[in-house]
């Protein structure tokens, strides 16, 4: 059976997962590129911006471990880009150019219908109009058995567990504090939805939580 996992979400030291005014130019929000500082220098993140070298050790390692046994992602709107409300043309196709670091197919949820988008090296943004659960559904027939991973960003994260659909979370937690944003567990009661931790691994740049449903 496949798991829902959230795997290398990064999140400052005060529980924010994006900073403030998120727009084209600022795709992360106010600071919150600062949140994925750990992750910029490994081999793993050259790797996918096609680009040679990198750091290896702890971080790079982990990096690297979150990418296995995944056979379909999940991710919010935002994260496929900045447009929003109806799409204006078919022009935007996501901010990672034409072979996106995924290889499988990935269910965008949207409330706007639009046509699949094919991209080079295995990727296939399917634009999901039902929800939630439409696009677990269809995640988990793509994935053919192995795991789903939800990309982002905050709000999808926060949708998937107040449902009490994700069974494992990797959280990497950025030595900063953005004082606002969008926060990750706020309201949340984690311990009531049954999670706990069970490993806490210190990278070179990050400290990184796991995080897994309990009897789940």
């Amino acid at each position: 059976m496949s798991k829902l996992k959230v795997a290398a979400f990064s999140v400052s030291l005060d529980g924010f997962g994006a900073g403030v005014k998120q727009e084209l130019t600022v795709p992360l929000g106010i600071r919150g590129e600062e949140l994925h500082n750990w992750i910029y220098p490994t081999k793993m993140f050259h790797k996918m911006i096609n680009k040679d070298g990198g750091t290896g050790g702890i971080d790079h390692e982990i990096a690297e471990k979150s990418f296995e046994n995944i056979g379909a992602w999940i991710m919010g709107r935002n994260m496929f880009g900045p447009v929003r409300g109806p799409w204006p043309d078919d022009e935007w196709k996501g901010w990672w150019g034409e072979t996106p670091p995924y290889h499988v197919p990935v269910f965008v949820l949207t409330h706007h219908a639009r046509a699949p988008i094919t991209m080079k090296g295995g990727t296939t943004f399917y634009f999901v109009t039902d929800g939630i659960e439409a696009a677990l559904e269809a995640a988990r027939k793509a994935a053919n058995g192995k795991d789903i991973r939800i990309g982002g960003g905050v709000s999808t994260i926060r949708q998937y567990l107040e449902a009490g659909h994700i069974d494992e979370l990797h959280i990497a937690f950025s030595p900063v504090l953005l004082g606002s944003g969008e926060h990750l567990f706020q309201g949340i009661d984690m311990n009531a939805l049954g999670y706990t931790q069970v490993q806490r691994v210190e990278g070179e740049n990050a400290t990184h939580v796991f995080i897994a449903k309990q009897n789940g």
